[in-house]
């Protein structure tokens, strides 16, 4: 079972790392995924993740206290009006954007609820 968690934790590391550089591919909720697995399955990668420059503090914060940096929500909340102008400027069904919204507003609400880091 160790190798499954295993080979998990390295897809969403990779998938992560992808996302660093693609905007539509979220980067921190997959290197939460992958601590989520490494922890699962091999201490010293787990640990490593923890002490990353650039992962680290964020998955610290999450795992401590549930709480999302505030430049983190601001670029969330940007994106988030941004997706919905997006789908407004190309036209999208009524229906469409109605169930757009209430998802994302439900995100901004959840993302906005949580405690700054």
């Amino acid at each position: 079972m160790r190798a499954i968690w295993l080979f998990l934790g390295c897809i969403s590391f990779m998938a992560g790392l992808i996302g660093a550089f693609l905007p539509l591919l979220p980067t921190v909720p997959l290197m939460l995924l992958s601590a989520f697995f490494f922890a699962r399955s091999s201490e010293r990668l787990h640990h490593w993740l923890l002490a990353h420059p650039r992962f680290g503090a964020a998955i610290i914060d999450w795992q401590e206290r549930g709480a999302i940096g505030p430049r983190a929500k601001k670029l969330a909340v940007a994106s988030i009006v941004a997706t919905f102008a997006i789908s407004l400027a190309l036209g999208l069904a009524p229906v469409l954007l109605l169930v757009q919204g209430a998802i994302l507003i439900g995100v901004l609400f959840f993302i906005l609820s949580r405690p700054d880091a």
